[in-house]
């Protein structure tokens, strides 16, 4: 079982990440439609990132990090994969991947935490269904 600070930090680093890829692929994006959408994305993301460091301000503690090398493969990969192919669908297949990914991370601390606090389970859960939320709304745009 991880600690209610690891699991918060395994959130707050999906969260950043989710953040930093909208942020990176919206000036891709030339659809005002898909990039209203994406801005949207990206506010929901912030809000839930201010209920984690709520968090780790009420514990007098402090998130991880984002790895710098996370960070440059995050953005190189989304460089390679937008070089020839900028469309709504393509970026749209993209951010559901990641999505995906943390869906799945979510879905598993939350399964190996059964322990975890409330207010953390209510994280992972809100955290969760963000993504599926965004997976939804970018389905639109295949």
């Amino acid at each position: 079982m991880k600690s209610t600070i690891d699991i918060l930090n395994e959130v707050h680093k999906g969260l950043v990440m989710g953040m930093e890829s909208i942020s990176v692929i919206s000036s891709k994006v030339g659809d005002g439609n898909f990039k209203d959408d994406l801005n949207y994305q990206y506010k929901e993301y912030s809000k839930v990132l201010d209920r984690v460091n709520s968090m780790f301000k009420e514990k007098h503690e402090y998130a991880d990090d984002t790895n710098p090398m996370e960070k440059a493969m995050g953005w190189t990969s989304i460089q390679f994969s937008t070089i020839n192919d900028k469309s709504n669908s393509h970026i749209s297949e993209l951010l559901i991947r990641g999505n995906t990914m943390g869906i799945i991370e979510g879905v598993k601390l939350l399964n190996q935490n059964p322990e975890a606090t409330n207010d953390v389970k209510n994280i992972l859960n809100e955290f969760v269904k963000l993504q599926e939320n965004n997976i939804e709304k970018l389905k639109t745009y295949l």
